[in-house]
């Protein structure tokens, strides 16, 4: 006999940035919250990039990126949320009382009166460099993604791409290796105005616009030379290098949710002012939403989570105050504050 459904106020789908902290707020709203993240770990889109730092988050100074996910994720434990990690949500069925059954694709069902979708851009793939026989090289010094800077030490680094990860690793890896060029096929960068600019004033080898069009390997297993040929002109430089990291974007993949029925642009759900969906009882927050206000940093997706949880507590309770009372007035804290030694005398 199978066990009986528990009924949560909130199933929060997504375990990054959007995700933990709405895991967070949720229980500032003393909210019964469960949390659903397909991988097996929390950081979502961040998990790509840990060894990146993060400079853009309110009050926080720079920080490794993978510092921030584990800060994020204890925050996100605050109020003890049930966490669900690697179950991919595939579909939901609105009952006749409102509240939702969502089903995983390990056929778990989970039951709750509202969902918020913090899915970023859905599952995530790395676009491969579209070159015959590039992939043989993966397994050596061919790399979609930075997970550590140490191995590319005094190094010869070409990154291709010209988007935000490809800017901020040619940033970063620029004081490690021995020489960073990046080839990029436009005149434009990606990314924000001021790392392009410390890019190109840096020792950085800018190569525009120019594509990879060819990798050598001397002994068959790892590419010592590649050659990058001019996009208009067709001219092509033959470089050496001791690896290559191609950031050409990243694939989404949304999966059985695009037959949810959500009001879907291009790539984002499009939502109201307070992250509401088309759907009653479902919002969103993050990198999957768009709206007339939208700020895609980080620090934006936590405004985000507060205004979807906010429009979820009053769908649920619309009696609720609008907002949570800030920490330092906030009930659900005191307790907590006894326990790191503050004494709170108001």
């Amino acid at each position: 006999m199978s066990k009986p459904l528990e009924l949560y106020d909130v199933t929060i789908i997504g375990g990054g940035p959007a995700g933990m902290y709405a895991a967070f707020y949720s229980g500032m709203r003393d909210l019964k919250t469960k949390l659903i993240e397909a991988k097996e770990e929390l950081g979502g889109r961040m998990l790509i990039y840990p060894e990146k730092m993060i400079w853009d988050v309110g009050g926080v100074t720079p920080i490794l990126c993978r510092k921030l996910i584990d800060q994020l994720g204890e925050q996100a434990r605050t109020f003890d949320p049930t966490l669900v990690l690697g179950q991919q949500i595939t579909d939901q069925a609105r009952q006749e009382d409102g509240t939702y059954i969502l089903t995983a694709a390990t056929g778990e069902k989970h039951w709750t009166r509202t969902v918020i979708l913090a899915i970023g851009y859905g599952i995530l793939q790395m676009a491969k460099l579209e070159i015959a026989g590039a992939d043989r090289y993966e397994v050596t010094n061919l790399h979609y993604t930075v997970q550590e800077l140490e191995p590319f030490r005094g190094k010869r680094v070409l990154i291709s791409g010209g988007g935000d990860s490809a800017v901020d690793w040619a940033n970063e890896l620029e004081s490690v290796a021995a020489s960073v060029t990046i080839v990029h096929r436009r005149e434009q960068f990606g990314g924000h105005e001021k790392n392009i600019a410390r890019m190109k004033s840096s020792t950085v080898d800018v190569r525009v616009p120019y594509a990879v069009s060819h990798l050598q390997s001397s002994n068959g297993e790892a590419i010592d030379q590649v050659t990058i040929s001019h996009i208009e002109t067709g001219e092509t430089a033959l470089l050496e290098v001791d690896a290559v990291i191609v950031n050409h974007g990243l694939k989404s993949d949304f999966g059985p949710l695009k037959e949810w029925g959500l009001d879907m642009g291009e790539w984002c759900a499009n939502v109201s002012a307070q992250l509401e969906t088309n759907l009653p009882g479902i919002f969103a927050a993050g990198d999957f939403v768009d709206h007339s206000s939208k700020v895609r940093l980080i620090a934006g997706t936590f405004t985000d989570a507060v205004l979807a949880l906010n429009s979820a507590k009053l769908y649920m309770d619309p009696s609720a105050p609008k907002v949570a009372y800030v920490s330092s007035h906030n009930e659900r804290f005191k307790e907590k504050n006894k326990a790191l030694g503050v004494v709170d005398d108001h």
